[in-house]
């Protein structure tokens, strides 16, 4: 397991090996930022230590001092067993082979067809069905398609119930059996505070929003679709970010893919993550600006691009570029993994480049206030230029939202396209945004919002906590409420799925090409709204299911102690 402190060095220097065994890898790690000062040197009267005991205190202090965090930086991504590894690529090998034969088959008309393709008389056009492009969607997804698109009938709270549906065709049709699995522990929701429910304050006030104004606008905001509750709603978005202005959009999607555009053109540089959304990597394609990945949180990748774009320009021209804009995400919704924000800043700020961060799934999910990857910093929100979000995750509702200085914001209201050509908000969803917000605020009177983050971060911590401890591979940060749990053979994706579920536990599995071909996972997003007793029965579920599919692949397994609080540095080396 790499064990990736904030203040770790990353300079080539060898890597030390910790007393519990783990190494402590390179992460990418500035050089240059990561320390403000080197360490004291070791005062006259102070005795000589133990070489471990000086090792255990350097672990510990590489992940606790240093100029740019203020808190412990924490992220594990255990290294993929070779074993594993080999068997997974096996199995692809495998399902290919056979899909071929399938192909082989279907051609011949020996097997039946049910993938879309040009009719006979259409054989002579230019194919509008790419059929190879299709190999993996009609052979291994198809096999699989279960564990996808289940219809639920219930608000995805903490339980939810599913329609339950049946395939007498391998998945490519399914007719629904007309019976309801009723209270399925939901571990797949965004619902990070549990403001997706049908009572309370949030559901009310929507309510009545609903008999004032209708469901609909039928206008664009620059039409006769303004009302004064998305006036409302994005003034208190701004109070609630610390910036000057904010502005919101219909679609959480459309606010990456339309805004990007608008920001960045032709002469422009965009540095990407290379693990960052679709949206993102839409709206930097249809910018028309030239692109260049780093790679994922490495602050060496990311300064290494900036310096060559300020030493090269543009290709070809040489000329400075119009502008270099810097995009990344608050938490990848894959990886579990938080963003570098503070070295990001430095960086952003060393090298005169603008930041653009989407905080989808932190805003309202991390920071002591729910104000995001900002506040769990607590940086200044003005050192981010351009702060995205969406309300479809934290708030229980949907959209999304740009922020920053007011110049910024009067600008997009004229050059977004999505702001310029998209019918407005609907008025129930903004008042489902702006209730829950002042909830996460206090400004309803309640602490029901500070409560419910900080339910949430201890619910995270003990659900990655737990699972650790059975011997589960697991992604991402310790404070992140996304855990993705590692599954890697293309077999187990499937079975993981309709086994949970069985046992009445919904997950999301996730495998290739969402994530990389051995990667495959389930991904478990924890609420506000999981109560003790639901995290324990999913967790002894989890349990059972993983030592039936042989899914505890850890080579460092925690040991639980009873006898005194839990402690990160407590592991078990287990043998291949």
């Amino acid at each position: 397991m790499t064990e990736s402190p904030a203040t770790e060095p990353a300079n080539g220097e060898a890597c030390h090996r910790a007393k519990n065994g783990l190494r402590l890898e390179r992460n990418g790690l500035l050089k240059s930022l990561h320390r403000c000062g080197e360490q004291q040197q070791q005062q006259p009267g102070h005795h000589r230590r133990h070489p471990e005991e000086e090792e255990e205190e350097e672990s510990e202090d590489a992940s606790h001092h240093g100029c740019l965090y203020s808190r412990p930086f924490l992220e594990s991504f255990e290294e993929t067993p070779m074993l594993v590894a080999v068997l997974t690529y096996m199995g692809y090998g495998i399902l290919t082979i056979f899909g071929y034969l399938r192909d082989f088959l279907r051609h011949w008309k020996i097997e039946r067809c049910h993938i879309a393709r040009e009719k006979e008389e259409q054989r002579d056009f230019v194919p509008l069905y790419q059929d190879f492009e299709n190999f993996y969607t009609r052979n291994l997804y198809m096999r699989i398609r279960d564990n996808w698109n289940r219809p639920i009938c219930s608000v995805p709270g903490a339980k939810m119930d599913l329609l339950e549906r049946a395939s007498h065709d391998y998945n490519w049709t399914f007719e629904y059996t007309g019976r309801v699995v009723q209270d399925v522990i939901n571990l797949g929701s965004y619902n990070y505070l549990g403001f997706a429910e049908n009572s309370g304050l949030c559901a009310d006030s929507a309510a009545e929003v609903t008999m004032k104004f209708g469901v609909g606008v039928a206008s664009t905001r620059q039409e006769i679709g303004n009302l004064d509750q998305h006036e409302q709603m994005e003034k208190l978005v701004a109070k609630f970010l610390g910036v000057e202005s904010a502005m919101a959009f219909g679609m959480g999607f459309a606010t990456n893919s339309m805004n990007i555009p608008a920001l960045a053109g032709k002469g422009c540089l965009i540095l990407s993550d290379e693990l960052n959304h679709a949206s993102l990597v839409l709206g930097a394609r249809l910018s028309g600006s030239t692109i260049r990945v780093f790679k994922h949180n490495n602050m060496q990748s990311l300064e290494k691009l900036l310096r060559e774009a300020i030493v090269h320009g543009q290709p070809r021209t040489h000329r400075p570029w119009k502008k270099i804009l810097i995009v990344v995400e608050g938490i990848y919704s894959m990886e579990g993994s938080i963003v570098r924000l503070p070295e990001v800043i430095a960086l952003k700020k060393r090298y005169r480049a603008y930041l653009y961060l989407d905080e989808a799934h932190s805003i309202g999910a991390l920071g002591s206030r729910g104000r995001g990857v900002v506040d769990y910093f607590g940086l200044d929100p003005c050192d981010v230029d351009v702060m995205m979000g969406t309300f479809t995750k934290s708030f229980g509702a949907a959209g999304g939202y740009i922020a920053g200085k007011k110049e910024l914001i009067e600008y997009l209201r004229c050059h977004s396209h999505s702001a310029v050509y998209a019918t407005s908000m609907s008025p129930p969803v903004v008042e489902q945004i702006i209730t829950s917000m002042k909830c996460i605020m206090g400004e309803d009177g309640t602490t029901i919002g500070c409560d419910r983050v900080r339910q949430l971060a201890e619910n995270t911590v003990y659900f990655r906590k737990r699972l650790r401890e059975m011997g589960f591979i697991i992604y991402g940060n310790k404070d992140s409420p996304v855990v993705p749990m590692m599954l890697y053979m293309p077999a187990k994706i499937g079975a993981f799925g309709r086994e949970m579920l069985k046992r009445n536990i919904g997950v999301v599995v996730v495998g290739f090409p969402a994530t990389p071909i051995i990667e495959s996972r389930a991904r478990f997003c924890i609420s506000a709204a999981h109560t003790k007793d639901m995290l324990d029965r999913a967790l002894g579920v989890i349990s059972e299911v993983g030592d039936l599919l042989q899914l505890k692949y850890s080579r460092h397994r925690i040991q639980p102690s009873l006898s005194r609080p839990f402690d990160d540095n407590v592991y078990e080396d287990i043998d291949d």
